[in-house]
């Protein structure tokens, strides 16, 4: 009987660490710069909203729940590795919402740095000849709403 509560025991704790990897395995960090973009935080974002396009790359259900003020929703679909050298072939992002003007100011976001959805966009904005990105990563959605800024839902 005791040895039966030991192998019992013994096949529990095996599980538990076995399958912990998953539940505790964190996403990697981005990368702090992307070459061609520059990096921006909650302050800059804040003072800067309103004079450039803001474009959420979260789904569309972090969107409808709450997003920058005047932000457009573009979701990332992402399937490729969490890594600056991603293939993007595996992933889905529609760049034709974005403005026609490589030039226009732009502002992208998702949920902070180690969200890689944001990351990726900026990444093949720039590959498209867009000049002038701007990656929010520092917060992004949680940081901007944990310092009590305005919020849009839809």
């Amino acid at each position: 009987m005791r040895s039966k509560f030991y192998l019992t025991l013994l096949t529990v704790c095996v599980m538990m660490v076995a399958f912990s990897g998953n539940a505790l395995a964190v996403k990697p960090l981005t990368p702090e710069t992307i070459q061609g973009v520059t990096v921006v935080d909650d302050a800059w974002v804040k003072e800067n909203l309103e004079r450039y396009q803001v474009f959420d790359v979260r789904k569309k259900a972090e969107f409808i729940e709450g997003h920058l003020p005047g932000a457009s929703w573009n979701h990332y679909r992402e399937k490729s590795a969490k890594s600056p050298d991603f293939d993007e072939t595996e992933d889905t992002f529609d760049l034709s919402k974005f403005p026609s003007d490589k030039s226009a100011r732009i502002i992208v976001y998702c949920n902070g740095p180690r969200c890689w959805k944001s990351y990726k966009a900026s990444v093949l904005l720039v590959r498209a000849g867009y000049t002038n990105i701007h990656w929010y990563r520092n917060g992004g959605f949680p940081g901007w709403k944990a310092k009590g800024y305005p919020v849009e839902t839809r």
